[in-house]
C-alpha cells in the first residue's frame, strides 16, 4: 500500500472518530494498513489517536454516556484531519513501530544479541592484546625509558613517592617464582604471625615491595645502556637490536604503572608523531611546490 491510499484510510478513521467522540477497536483495525500487525505499531497508533482527543474503547459507549462525557458531534476541521492522517501516516513499518529516534533506538538495542561469557572472554583477551601492542609501542620509544628511569631516580632521591609512579603492588605480571625466590632471599619480608602486626598491616596500605622495584629498574637500566650501544654501532633492525628491545618490553609491561605516568608517556609520543608529521608536510612542500619533484 502506498503512502497516499494509507494516508486516505486513516483520514477516513480520524474523520469517524473526531465525529463520533470515540472510535471502537475493531473500527481501528478494519482502517489499518495491512502491513502493520505488530502489537507496538497498533498501540502507538491508539496512543497517537488518543493524544488527538478521540478514545478507543472495546465497545460503542451509549448515547447517554457520550452526552454526559461531553461529546461533541461538530463538523470536524479538514486541516487538522489532514495533519492527524500524515502524523500516523507516518509510521515507519521498517523499524516496526514510529520514527520517534528513542523508540527506534530502544528496539534496534532489544535486537541485539547479548553477550555470552565466551564473547566476554573474547573480548577481554583482544583488549589485552591491543595493551600489549601499545605498551610494547610505548617501550620501543627511547623517550619512554629514559622518562621512567628519571622518575625512579627522583624516588630514589627521596622527591617522589614510589606511589606516584607505580600503583598496586607495582607489577602487573609478575611471576610466583620470583616473589618466592625474594621472601626466602629476605625472612625480615615475610608476614609475622602475630595478631598485633596482622593489625597493623590491615591498616597500612599494601604497596611495591622497595627490593624488587629496586632490582627491576636496575635490570631496566642494564637493558637501556646496551640498547644505546648496540643502537649506536649496528642498524635499529639488526637482531641484536630486535632482541633487546623484546626484553626491554617485557620488563616495561611488568611494570603495573599510575595512570598519570601513563599519561605522560603517551602524550610524548604523541607530540613526536605530530612533530615528524608537521616536518613531513614541511618537506613535501618544499620538494613539490618549489623545488617542482615530481
Amino acid at each position: 500500500m502506498d503512502q497516499t491510499t494509507q494516508q486516505s484510510k486513516i483520514k477516513l478513521l480520524i474523520a469517524r472518530g473526531k465525529e463520533q467522540g470515540y472510535l471502537t477497536y475493531a473500527e481501528v483495525n478494519d482502517h489499518l494498513p495491512n502491513d502493520i500487525l505488530e502489537p507496538e505499531q497498533i498501540e502507538d497508533i491508539i496512543a497517537m489517536i488518543n493524544d488527538m482527543g478521540i478514545k478507543v474503547v472495546e465497545t460503542a459507549p451509549d448515547a447517554d454516556d457520550l452526552i454526559v462525557e461531553g461529546s461533541s458531534t461538530d463538523t470536524t476541521d479538514d486541516d487538522d484531519v489532514e495533519e492527524a492522517a500524515a502524523a500516523l501516516a507516518s509510521m515507519d513499518t521498517e523499524f516496526g513501530r514510529t520514527t520517534d529516534p528513542v523508540r527506534m533506538y530502544m528496539r534496534e538495542m532489544g535486537s541485539v544479541e547479548l553477550l555470552t561469557r565466551q564473547g566476554e572472554i573474547k573480548i577481554a583477551k583482544r583488549i589485552e592484546e591491543g595493551m600489549k601492542q601499545m605498551y610494547s609501542a610505548l617501550a620501543s620509544y627511547p623517550a619512554t625509558i629514559t622518562l621512567l628511569l628519571s622518575e625512579y631516580e627522583k624516588v630514589e632521591r627521596e622527591e617522589r613517592k614510589i606511589t606516584d609512579i607505580l600503583s598496586g603492588t607495582g607489577f602487573a605480571l609478575l611471576e610466583e617464582e620470583d616473589v618466592e625466590d625474594h621472601l626466602l632471599a629476605n625472612p625480615a619480608s615475610t608476614p609475622n604471625d602475630s595478631k598485633d602486626d596482622d593489625d597493623e598491616e590491615d591498616n597500612e596500605p599494601v604497596g611495591p615491595d622497595m627490593e624488587l622495584v629496586k632490582e627491576h629498574f636496575g635490570h631496566i637500566r642494564v637493558l637501556n645502556d646496551k640498547l644505546l650501544c648496540v643502537e649506536d654501532g649496528d642498524s635499529f633492525d639488526s637482531d641484536k637490536c630486535k632482541t633487546l628491545r623484546g626484553e626491554m618490553a617485557e620488563a616495561f609491561m611488568r611494570l603495573k604503572r599510575t595512570h598519570k605516568l601513563n599519561d605522560r608517556m603517551v602524550a610524548g609520543l604523541r607530540s613526536l608523531i605530530e612533530r615528524t608529521r608537521m616536518h613531513e608536510k614541511v618537506i613535501l612542500t618544499a620538494c613539490v611546490e618549489k623545488a617542482h619533484m615530481p
